[in-house]
This record gives structure tokens, sequence and C-alpha cells, in this order.
């Protein structure tokens, strides 16, 4: 890491910026604060549209009638393949910030996008095969990885103590394309036009995000010299860990999100277009709070937050169960838009954890200020891949999880009883890592201000 600059960052090919310290307040107030923010914007236009093409079978779906010849069983199977290819890129999306830079690739990704749309916009109607339309779901997983090159992009730009905030806001304004894209969706179904509409609307929508990404965002040059990390995440627990907390909030989030239109019309018999006017609320909501999660993270905590968020997880489910097995739609749909809010409140606490615990090691270990700062970035960054990766292919269990339950007894009850005993299990693995008395602290050789920090707090 180079030194801390107060001046205007030099550039090399004119959006490469080549020192970065966001840790030292002097940089940040001058320099720093106003560079990240302006990236973070349209960070969040890119990743918005690829989140509304990830989740653009969700939609379609709807659109398909008898006449496509697809049973319910189809369509989740659809969804499922969208949300399993969204989950795999990621790993790659993560890597390639640092080889090719996060402008470079904000820019490619968001130009890839038109590739699914375009072929979707072409072969959307009665008579298509289901193996194409397979084809054309398996191309939207593109979208899925933006996500995970804007959050590692977005994690360098930002000191610890904001991260909370900037990740939470980065992933909200992303997971508010789910929404998005649905009530477009209902609006075309409203209106009584095609599904080619749809998909007309975000072809220049697309090009849009790409061209604002190539002339407003930049690279980051330490984040792009970083070796390593990769490998030091892969094998360190803690990434793990938090992947296996992630399936349990935005796995839930990306899942209901591709599945909540489809159980309404499969177990309450809703017509596509009532289907479609509830579908985009319980979205809307998780990711507007997304941001709200990483803030009381970072004041109370993130695991204290999402510790009790999956309590209330667990709750609104056994809520679900009682009314899938009375059939009321009512008490159904509340608890489920409920269900969605703590998602992604707890999306955004549990973002907030990885880049504090992995600080709070190096506190550990013995480093100090930006050094300890620096190995934080390093790991997290690299971690943040791979967990977004394991996150969402809770979205694909989901997703298969309903298509099992519809297949084998018509409904989705035996799928949100699975879903409820993941919950319990997430809530146990976070209290017995990072919340149970005597968990790892800090070594005492710190000082008070780097000793506060401690895997409880992250």
């Amino acid at each position: 890491m180079t030194a801390p600059t107060t001046t205007p960052p030099a550039r090399k090919g004119g959006r490469w910026i080549e020192q970065w310290d966001p840790e030292d307040e002097g940089f940040w107030k001058e320099t720093g604060e106003r560079v990240a923010r302006r990236n973070l914007a349209f960070s969040v236009l890119s990743e918005h549209i690829g989140f509304s093409i990830w989740t653009l079978w969700s939609v379609l779906v709807l659109f398909m009638g008898p006449e496509y010849g697809i049973d319910p069983a189809g369509k989740f199977f659809l969804v499922s393949m969208a949300t399993l290819v969204g989950a795999v890129v990621r790993v790659p999306y993560t890597f390639a910030v640092a080889r090719f830079g996060g402008r470079n690739w904000t820019v490619f990704a968001a130009s890839l996008l038109l590739l699914p749309t375009v072929a979707a916009f072409l072969v959307m109607e009665p008579g298509t095969s289901y193996t194409t339309f397979m084809l054309c779901a398996l191309l939207t997983g593109v979208g899925g990885g933006n996500f995970a090159s804007s959050m590692t992009n977005i994690n360098g730009f930002f000191p610890l103590r904001k991260k909370g905030w900037a990740l939470g806001l980065n992933a909200g304004g992303g997971n508010i394309g789910v929404p998005v894209v649905q009530l477009i969706g209902l609006a075309v179904i409203g209106a009584a036009g095609g599904p080619r509409l749809l998909l007309g609307i975000y072809i220049p929508l697309i090009a849009v995000s790409a061209v604002c990404a190539f002339l407003f965002m930049d690279n980051l040059a330490p984040v792009r010299n970083d070796t390593g990390a990769a490998k030091e995440a892969v094998r360190d627990p803690h990434t793990w860990i938090m992947a296996f907390l992630y399936i349990g909030t935005f796995g839930s989030f990306i899942g209901y999100s591709f599945a909540f239109g489809l159980v309404l019309q499969t177990q309450f018999g809703r017509t596509p277009l009532q289907a479609a006017s509830i579908t985009f609320i319980g979205p809307l909501l998780g990711s507007l709070i997304r941001p709200v999660g990483g803030t009381l993270a970072d004041r109370f905590g993130g695991a204290r937050i999402t510790l009790w968020n999956f309590v209330a997880m667990g709750a609104a489910t056994a809520v679900i169960v009682v009314a899938s097995l009375q059939a009321s739609l009512t008490l159904f749909t509340c608890a489920f838009i409920a269900l969605f809010v703590l998602t992604g409140l707890g999306n955004g606490s549990t973002y907030k954890m990885i880049p504090g615990i992995f600080q709070a090691k190096a506190l550990a270990q013995g480093l100090g200020g930006e050094e300890a700062a620096a190995y934080g970035r390093r790991l997290s960054g690299a971690a943040m891949g791979l967990i977004g990766a394991v996150g969402a292919l809770g979205g694909l269990g989901i997703n298969l999880a309903f298509r099992q339950s519809f297949s084998t007894a018509g409904s989705g009850t035996g799928a949100f009883v699975a879903f409820l005993i993941c919950y319990a299990a997430c809530f146990a693995v976070t209290w017995a890592v990072y919340l149970r008395r005597g968990t790892p602290k800090p070594t005492a050789a710190e000082p008070q201000k780097e000793r506060e920090l401690s895997y409880a707090q992250v």
C-alpha cells in the first residue's frame, strides 16, 4: 500500500488511481470521500441493472401461460438455473476487479448484459423449445456476477468506519433492481403488452449503465496490484462461516425474489396480473432496508444484529407455515413480505461483518494501525466474492426446494419447514462463533482504540 496523500491521486491511462488510503482522515476529507461516493453511485447503477437482468425470468415466467406448455415444476427449474449461473460467476467476477480494475470490469460486465437480454427478446414466444428457454435463463445468470465485482470494488474505496453504510447502500441499490424489473413487468402485463416489450425497455438501459461506468468510474491500482489474497481467504474458516450465514440472508432474498410470484400462482391460484401486483413489494422493502442493516451493524455490531435477525426470520417463517396450512392468502402474503424485509436487514449486517472480522483477526495477531486495516481490506475484498457466490447458491436451494415440495405435496409448506431449520442453524453458528463468551479478542498489547474491535463487535 502506498503512502497516503492529500493531493488528488495520480492517474495512469487517465482512470487509474495510484495512491489510496481511506483510513487517513485528512486524505478522506479532502479527496477520498468525493471520489469514493462518485464511484459508489455508478457502481450502484450497474449493479442495479445486473440484478434486474439476473431476475428477469422471475417475471418472464408469469407471461408463460398454457400455450407455452411448461408446468410449474419446469418454471421453477428455469429460474433455478439462472440462480445457479449467477452464483457461480460471482467467483471470477470478484477476481476480475483485481486483474482488470473496477471501472474497466464494470464497463465490460454491464455491456455483457446485452447478450441474455437480446437473446430472450428473439425467442420469447410460444412454440420455442424448453431447451432454448433454458439456455436463455442460463445466460441471464451473468447479471448475478455484477454484485460480486461491485462489492469487491467498493470495499476498496471506503474506510472501515464507513463500510457498513457504503456496502449496504451499494448492495441495497443493486438489490432494488429485483422489484424494479417486477414493477416494470407488472406495468407491461397491466397494459396487455408482451414479454418483448419488457425486454425492449432494458436494452437501452444496459447501454446507459455501461457508458456511465466508462465515463465516471475509476480503477484502484492498490487493489489491482494485490496478489495471493484469494488463496488466503479460501483457507480462512471465517470465509466459509460467513458464506453459510449469507446463504441464510442473501440466499433467502434472491431465492424468494425468483419464487414469490410462482408460489402465489401455484399455491393460491393467482393470475399473472394478481401475482405481479404483489410480487415486487417484498423485494422492494428488502432492498430499501439493506443499508439500514449495515448502519445498525456499524453502530451495534454486525454479529448482534445478524443473530437477532435470524430469530425474527425464523418467527416469520413459522407464521408462513401456519398460513400455508390454513390456506390464508392474507396472512401468507404479510408474513412473506415481513420475511423479505428481514432478509434485507440481514444482508446489510452480514456484509458489514466481513471486513470487521478480518481486521479483528489482524489485531489479534499483533498487527496495528494501517497495517491491520490494509490486511482487513485485502482479505475481505477476496472473501466477499466467495461469500457472495456461496450465498447466492442458497437461492438455488430455495427454488429447488419449492420445486420438490410442489411436485410431491402440491404446496410449499415442506420447503418452508426446511427453511425454518436452516435459520435456526444460522442463529446457532452466529452465536457460537462471534458472540459466545470467550470468543477471541485482539491482543492487550494494542492501543485501546484498536483493542475495541473484537469479533463480537464486527
